[in-house]
């Protein structure tokens, strides 16, 4: 099975925007083909990452009508769903049909369009994800986050500052990143006085509802140069997807993410590194308990001592495991579809040396994306390709 590269790679401003979710998808396509030098019609397959373009556009067959607008006929299409994780597991459908032989070139487009919709109409769509059970008794993904946070805080002897710290971190990161939402520093004091949402989670402590889309190119590493020749491109060189239970309460301890665990492993496995190998990695904090949880259980620190290295500052971007250089979704956005695939864009730049301000030291990267409170989650390792 060869390797696979990415050989071109896009991301829209996240943030309000006026397009839909087509238009969306079409500007980061578009720029992604710029940037492998190819053309739409060199495509075999195409895929979009979208978790709910028809509950919140009623726009259903984007994949075709994107083949249509990059002028990318016959290529195959298909559309990626596995709620807001979709971008993830895009990901991994774009490297087996390459993997596999199936596709000399492939490009994969994450979008979603979420913004025009109330926060209690956007959190309701996101919650449907939720165990039916669950959901008819009013649970949401932020109820979900602020019981877990403090059953960490409590389990660990955590300091609540440590959340909030989490969140003032990412938002700096942010203010480098041209592409996110929100590009300002928030000061410890703003986060802890926010309104309270799910106790003891608090407003910062939350990504925002955002529009936007990202885009990226995959061919097998023997023909990577033809498209980048000055050796500008990534190797996937391990990824792996798992599953957790759908009802959280089933889990043995909320505060493990089993999904991340075993998608980590096969993802290690496969390129053949462990969690001491990785430079950056870029994690799912939709909430800010979730960079502690996936960064304990991808292995980065011991279970219960995630906040510890938030505090010492070791995921600083001048610390010794840049987590979420790009501001994550805390700072960056987060639509739905595109949050995974903008994850990998970043880690794509930093091992490439293209990260401008952001820029730290590193050839391998990781990227975490997990969908629901953990439910299904893709772990992708790159190395840059000198």
């Amino acid at each position: 099975m060869e390797r696979v590269a990415i050989v071109g790679a896009s991301m829209t401003r996240f943030g309000q925007r006026d397009a839909w979710v087509r238009e969306l998808l079409a500007e980061a396509g578009a720029a992604a083909l710029d940037d492998a030098g190819a053309d739409g019609d060199d495509l075999d397959h195409l895929y979009v990452s979208n978790m709910a373009s028809g509950e919140f556009e009623g726009q259903t067959g984007v994949p075709n009508a994107l083949a249509h607008d990059l002028a990318a006929q016959p290529a195959y299409t298909a559309r990626i769903d596995q709620t807001s994780s979709s971008g993830g597991a895009g990901v991994y459908a774009a490297w087996q049909s390459v993997a596999s032989g199936a596709s000399d070139l492939t490009m994969l487009v994450g979008g979603e369009k979420m913004t025009h919709r109330t926060t209690a109409e956007a959190t309701d769509v996101i919650a449907s994800l939720t165990h039916p059970v669950e959901y008819k008794h009013g649970v949401t993904l932020p109820s979900f986050a602020g019981l877990t946070a403090r059953l960490y805080l409590d389990e660990y002897d955590a300091p609540r500052e440590s959340l909030g710290k989490v969140a003032v971190k990412n938002h700096r990161n942010g203010v480098d990143n041209p592409h996110a939402q929100f590009r300002k520093e928030v000061d410890l004091d703003t986060v802890l006085d926010s309104p309270v949402v799910a106790d003891p989670l608090r407003l910062y402590d939350f990504c925002p509802i955002t529009d936007g889309s990202a885009a990226l190119v995959f061919c097998p590493e023997s023909v990577a140069e033809e498209y980048a020749p000055d050796g500008s491109y990534a190797v996937i060189s391990g990824i792996g997807g798992a599953t957790d239970t759908h009802v959280v309460h089933e889990r043995a301890d909320p505060t493990t993410m089993g999904g991340v665990v075993d998608s980590s492993e096969v993802a290690y496995e496969m390129a053949g590194i462990g969690p001491d190998d990785v430079d950056v990695a870029e994690l799912h904090d939709m909430f800010t308990i979730l960079e502690f949880l996936q960064s304990e259980d991808l292995g980065f620190f011991e279970k219960g001592e995630g906040w510890k290295a938030v505090e010492e500052g070791v995921t600083d971007r001048d610390g010794d495991l840049p987590i979420n250089t790009s501001g994550g979704l805390k700072s960056k956005g987060h639509p739905l579809g595109a949050s995974g695939v903008a994850q990998v864009y970043e880690i794509f730049k930093q091992v490439t040396g293209d990260a401008g301000p952001r820029q730290v030291e590193a050839d391998t990267g990781l990227a975490c994306n997990v969908g629901g409170f953990g439910n299904c989650v893709t772990t992708t390792i790159l190395e840059g390709s000198q």
